[in-house]
């Protein structure tokens, strides 16, 4: 996402970093658009503190006199749906991998929306429905359901038109990660926050016999001693313009520009 901004020109006054997490993107957006206010919103408290800590400076009393000059950084914690911001109020709206963590998008969206500013751009990553699809094979019906579904492309696209924002560029990448046991692949889960029942308690879920068995039909896929794990990738951004409303083509439909890539 990051690399993406250099093929855009635009310069921010007020930066939204939804679903900031620790505070690591606000830092990067902070070096790129040095005059712009940047706002953190995240739910996790936790994840805030740590936020906190990151962007508060450190080193000697010189170092720490000048970052005050610098425009201010606010981090609250809030609802995608129920930003606590005032209208057409932000430039850049970053949600880097946010959306997989919400239930339905349009609401989120519409919010955006709202807060964004006439010709402000909105930037997002998320995960695609193929992703972590080898766990979701293995494991029983039941338990295989359970497993998180993540929102298809095409629909994160429709929701963006729907709520309101034009023209959106949706792509997406196929990637393959490997890990040398399945316990990793958990491990790492739950480091993201991938919180789902079928994930991080998988014995409990569908008994330890089942789950012996499912361990087993995971090590076919084995591959030069490694464990392949599917993840899609997908990044968008649109933008809001002055018009009062939607400006259709000349047909009637809206368009939204698609693009794929694929490799391990």
């Amino acid at each position: 996402m990051d690399e993406r901004l250099d093929l855009i020109r635009i310069a921010p006054r007020r930066i939204l970093d939804l679903g900031c997490g620790a505070g690591f993107d606000l830092a990067r957006l902070g070096e790129r658009y040095p005059d712009a206010a940047r706002i953190g919103l995240d739910l996790a408290e936790p994840q805030l503190a740590r936020a906190r800590g990151r962007l508060t400076p450190i080193g000697n009393p010189l170092r720490r006199l000048f970052a005050k000059s610098a425009p201010p950084v606010g981090l609250a914690a809030a609802d995608a749906a129920r930003l606590p911001l005032a209208d057409d109020s932000i430039s850049l709206i970053w949600a880097n991998l946010t959306l997989p963590f919400i239930d339905d998008p349009l609401p989120a969206f519409v919010e955006m929306h709202r807060v964004i500013e006439a010709g402000g751009l909105v930037m997002f990553s998320s995960f695609g429905p193929d992703t972590l699809r080898e766990l979701r094979e293995i494991l029983p019906a039941h338990a295989g359901e359970r497993v998180h579904r993540f929102i298809d492309m095409h629909d994160l696209g429709d929701a963006l038109i729907a709520a309101g924002f034009e023209d959106p560029v949706m792509d997406m990448e196929m990637v393959t990660l490997t890990y040398d046991r399945l316990d990793a692949l958990f491990k790492d889960l739950r480091a993201n926050a991938a919180n789902n029942a079928a994930l991080t308690r998988p014995r409990g879920l569908c008994g330890r016999a089942a789950w012996e068995q499912s361990r087993a039909r995971y090590e076919q896929h084995r591959r030069e001693g490694r464990l392949p794990v599917t993840v899609e990738i997908i990044q968008g951004h649109a933008w809001k313009t002055g018009n009062a409303g939607k400006q259709p083509r000349a047909d009637g439909r809206a368009v939204v520009r698609f693009h794929s890539r694929l490799h391990d």
